[in-house]
């Protein structure tokens, strides 16, 4: 119905502008000429063709300003007048995009103290950290105790960049649980700038000096790896961060107040790319979500993000923080291929029965019918590192603790646990491919459920559409060996080249309830509706149907008939009169802290 009622107001505003058009020319015939509106300044663009050098051609040919080389997606950035832009979109071959610039959005709620913590001297010691339980909430703890911690596999984190002012609050994220500086280079997308080697080893520990002014990109890197121990609970070594010894790789691509364009995303992730064997980057963390206004297919952030999956890097991105409502999933999180993260919370107990799906995390199905989010991680009240120097520590003091800890609920923090996971995956199994690792998560991840009618029968206690296949568990997805259930159906590589594109099984009723083809009964049928603050236990005996039939693509067509005889896209034109970059990026948006 969505499509059908889009394609019908698309109709009827075509109808009504050609009576204006009419009117319109009677008019002036009578009415002076309109002023002349002066032209605008150089704005910046996304020029793609078939090659990077031809993109470069075009821009010079029309005089415009190269700004960006981007070979990931055979474009550049350029800086480009109106006159300029009109030529180059009138060109043969040549694709024209809007660069703007995106901002984050602020919400702030109470809430209870962070615990105490002190931490005194420049000097690395042993348990300075506090319990952040997330890593003993996904069973990690249980693999760091078999020496599976991260080690040997590089994550990348694409984001603010993080805090290096030499001080003793950083150190879990500069450093290994064996005391070895692990950040192995730092790349600027923004100001084009890699640092590495001794460069960045002194850098590392100037004092003065901070990368991550921001805050947001320390507390995620120290989520997926913080190396301090928590000193509650004696020797057991249970680390703040899910894989305490991976290396790292640090990205800017935001600056402080977590505004970013895609055009410095785009380039970060071509450097990963391009340097994924030599700092060995197995694992790329996405912790930001842009509103999509077009096919997955059609924009080129998620072109880039394709590109890196193809290239054997595992790509998590977040779901986005604009649930509950259906069909909120952002960019990346809406590439078919990669593993999309939504956030539920542990509601601030230790009781498995009150755990809830966050209100705030992104609901699928995408607009391509795919089901999105694939899994659920710890998203709600998240302890993780950040100066209390940084902008989001200044400005939001009530959420610090006044030394290391900073508490943030949101699907970044969702994000950062599964890229530890994802790390520790590959440290168990280092030829595992990325579809076959996000089989895996998926396989053995813990739907919430609740009773069903039947004594003793369990049901699924929200749709697939809103938690994907559950809560993850990284014990049991580091030692199960499936393979080939995820991305069944799906040709990256023709994708990417554009002579195929897929959909995915969901379809929406007459009624408005959303549906998947094929698959009947509870979970599978949602009308956008439920109770978000009630608690449910996320069950790890539940057992799935049809193998994950539900994730598998179809190939689509323009105006694709799903079933019932609805067409879901029919009419539907989305880059009509709306550019590509006009995507809200929430890297550091508020959520309500549930």
């Amino acid at each position: 119905m969505r499509g059908v009622m889009r394609a019908n107001l698309k109709r009827r505003r075509g109808r009504r502008w050609v009576a204006l058009g009419l009117a319109a020319a009677v008019l002036v015939l009578i009415a002076p000429a309109a002023p002349v509106a002066a032209p605008r300044a150089p704005a910046a663009f996304i020029v793609q063709a078939s090659t990077t050098g031809l993109a470069a051609q075009a821009v010079a040919a029309v005089g415009g300003e190269l700004t960006h080389r981007l070979e990931i997606i055979n474009a550049v950035g350029a800086r480009l007048a109106d006159e300029q832009l009109a030529i180059l979109r009138a060109g043969h071959g040549i694709r024209v995009y809007e660069n703007r610039t995106a901002e984050t959005a602020v919400n702030t709620t109470e809430l209870g103290p962070v615990g105490d913590v002190e931490i005194g001297g420049s000097e690395r010691v042993e348990h300075q950290g506090i319990d952040t339980e997330y890593p003993a909430f996904i069973d990690a703890d249980k693999l760091h105790r078999a020496a599976i911690d991260g080690a040997g596999v590089t994550i990348a984190f694409l984001d603010t960049g993080v805090w290096t002012e030499g001080s003793q609050i950083e150190r879990g994220v500069a450093q290994d649980g064996h005391g070895r500086d692990r950040i192995l280079a730092q790349y600027n997308a923004v100001a084009d700038i890699e640092t590495s080697g001794p460069i960045l080893a002194q850098l590392l520990d100037a004092p003065g000096v901070a990368t991550d002014m921001s805050g947001h990109g320390t507390h995620i890197s120290s989520v997926s790896a913080s190396s301090y121990v928590a000193e509650a609970k004696g020797n057991l070594q249970l680390y703040n961060g899910v894989a305490p010894n991976a290396d790292l790789v640090v990205v800017k691509s935001f600056d402080a107040d977590g505004r970013g364009t895609y055009l410095d995303v785009i380039r970060g992730i071509g450097w990963v790319v391009a340097n994924r064997s030599r700092y060995g980057i197995r694992v790329l963390n996405l912790s930001f979500s842009a509103e999509p206004i077009s096919y997955y297919w059609d924009d080129p952030l998620n072109q880039a993000v394709m590109q890196a999956w193809q290239m054997g890097i595992v790509v998590v991105a977040s779901a986005g923080n604009r649930g509950p409502d259906a069909m909120t999933i952002g960019v990346p999180g809406n590439v078919p291929y990669v593993i999309t993260v939504g956030a539920m919370s542990d509601a601030a107990s230790q009781d498995p029965s009150d755990d809830f799906l966050a209100s705030f995390s992104s609901t699928g199905p995408t607009f391509e019918g795919f089901v999105k989010p694939e899994v659920l991680a710890p998203g709600g009240h998240v302890m993780g590192l950040m100066s209390e120097k940084s902008l989001i520590a200044a400005e939001h003091p009530e959420f610090h603790n006044g030394a290391s800890y900073f508490t943030m609920s949101g699907t970044s923090q969702a994000t950062a646990v599964v890229s530890g996971v994802a790390a520790l995956m590959l440290q168990a199994d280092p030829g595992l491919t990325p579809d076959d690792l996000k089989c895996r998560l998926m396989a053995n991840a813990r739907p919430a459920v609740e009773e069903g009618p039947v004594t003793g029968e369990l049901k699924l206690a929200y749709s697939v559409f809103q938690q994907g296949a559950g809560l993850v568990n990284a014990r049991d997805a580091a030692y199960d060996w499936s393979k080939g259930c995820a991305n069944s159906g799906l040709d990256i590589g023709l994708d990417l080249a554009g002579t195929q594109h897929y959909g995915g099984r969901a379809n929406r009723d007459e009624s408005g309830a959303y549906y998947l083809d094929g698959l009947e009964g509870d979970g599978f049928t949602w009308s956008d509706g439920f109770l978000w603050s009630d608690g449910h236990k996320f069950h790890e005996g539940y057992a799935w149907n049809d193998g994950f039939l539900w994730s598998d693509g179809m190939v689509w067509s323009d105006g694709y008939t799903w079933s019932d005889g609805l067409l879901w896209s029919d009419g539907l034109v989305w880059s009509d009169g709306i550019t590509w970059s006009d995507a809200y990026m929430a890297i550091n948006r508020w959520v309500e802290q549930e």
